[in-house]
């Protein structure tokens, strides 16, 4: 009989880095839900081992119920065994088939969601597989045309309009389309995902002090005030475009419930001073839910016992809320 219990994915992330030992804090956790960990058995037990020695493993199964204690896993094999703060390309093709798996688990109702571990773009690449994030990966794989990153912490939700671009390319990616389908997904996902009935958005300018009428850039004039004013005609809620370097002081925060930055190193450098180690990320748009950790790999921290389990446990919880919404 199946269990009660709606049950959330954790992916385990790059075997050499930190996921497995956050992963191993995870029975600390009260949960309304199960949480089960995606990854090779004997890697997570010999990490349990060094970092939770007095966690249990329990092999995942439909109608499990939760032990006190124990850690439910669900087995996806290694490639190769794995060394703590040793990356090996050889584990490229495991790190997604820990995604895969939690993805099919999602779409088909076995999953309520999935919060993902790090992972190490880089290494992947190095394995013959091309991988610019778990964002762009997801999409793809739910065959979803364009999805929204956004952060949570710091008492902010920050989300994005462009995310792993070159400085000098995002002006160009920049379009009356992009911004449109952003924000529509962006004001979707906070009224159906957060509880937000009339979500508030603040959207940030490209340029210093928003283009100056101008004087320091066009865009805002040519692409982001027609899109705000289309939008607004439909019964959006937006402010801006605002000059980005005065958006993030708590008089203008508290005017609105999210910030749409146009481009990564814009809006995140600012959540991050204020919540790192405890934010979350925030895929949005995709037919699951998915959450994540805020930060990377920490080769350096990884079978130490160090490394800090707080962002995990905030994804978590987010995607616990988001579940219920």
């Amino acid at each position: 009989m199946p269990s009660p219990l709606p049950v959330l994915a954790i992916t385990s992330g790059e075997p050499a880095g930190i996921g497995p030992d956050l992963c191993a804090a995870l029975p600390r956790l009260d949960c309304p839900v199960r949480l089960v960990v995606l990854g090779d058995r004997n890697m997570i037990a010999a990490r349990i081992h060094a970092v939770e020695p007095s966690v249990r493993i329990l092999d995942y199964a439909v109608g499990n119920t939760p032990r006190a204690g124990s850690l439910e896993v669900l087995h996806v094999p290694l490639a190769r065994p794995v060394t703590p703060g040793r990356l090996d390309a050889a584990n490229a093709r495991y790190v997604l088939d820990v995604l895969d798996r939690a993805i099919v688990g999602c779409r088909s109702g076995e999953f309520a969601g999935m919060v993902t571990a790090p992972v190490h773009k880089g290494i992947i690449c190095d394995g013959g597989v091309p991988f610019s994030g778990h964002t762009e990966y997801l999409a793809e794989a739910t065959g979803t045309p364009l999805v929204v990153m956004m952060l949570v912490g710091g008492g902010m939700r920050v989300a994005l309009a462009t995310t792993h671009l070159p400085l000098k390319d995002v002006s160009a990616a920049i379009t009356r389309n992009l911004l449109t389908d952003t924000l529509r997904i962006l004001h979707a996902d906070l009224r159906d995902r957060f509880g937000l009935v009339a979500p508030r958005i603040l959207v940030a300018g490209l340029n210093p002090h928003a283009g100056e009428g101008g004087h320091m850039g066009r865009e805002e004039i040519d692409v982001i005030n027609p899109v705000l004013e289309a939008l607004r005609a439909e019964g959006m809620d937006l402010r801006g475009p605002l000059p980005a370097d005065t958006l993030f002081v708590p008089h203008t925060l508290e005017q609105g419930d999210a910030v749409l930055a146009m481009f990564h190193d814009q809006g995140l450098p600012v959540l991050k001073h204020a919540s790192f180690g405890g934010g979350v990320n925030v895929t949005l748009g995709l037919p699951i839910i998915r959450t994540s950790v805020d930060h990377g790999t920490a080769l350096d921290l990884a079978g130490t016992g160090r490394a800090d389990p707080g962002s995990l446990f905030a994804a978590v919880g987010l995607a616990i809320s988001m579940a219920r919404a």
